[in-house]
């Protein structure tokens, strides 16, 4: 899974190829450790057709900012630099799939 951060965000989700879903999220946060494993079996499911990555909201907070990101997990669906969808909270497995292949 990507580390994202204000530096690499424009060039892996902005300017990326292939889908990419961005998942805002902070240590202490705990739906947000939650999250994580879900997210690690799908970049492994979906590896090369989207990107999965997570962006640290306390160490980067400008990009979440622009985003109007208030509570996490926020994940993020983009394709061709735009957010296509988004969903707050801890999400199962199914729905997260859901909207991916609504990308694809």
């Amino acid at each position: 899974m990507l580390e994202l951060n204000e530096a690499n965000f424009e060039q892996e989700v902005l300017k990326s190829d292939i889908p990419v879903i961005v998942d805002f999220w902070a240590t202490w946060c705990q739906p947000c450790i939650k999250l994580t494993p879900i997210l690690e079996e799908l970049a492994e499911d979906y590896k090369g057709k989207v990107k999965i990555g997570k962006f640290n909201v306390e160490t980067s907070p400008a990009i979440p900012s622009q985003y109007g990101i208030m509570s996490i997990p926020a994940i993020f669906f983009f394709k061709d630099g735009k957010v296509m969808n988004q969903a707050i909270g801890l999400q199962p497995k199914k729905k997260l799939e859901k909207s991916i292949k609504a990308l694809l």
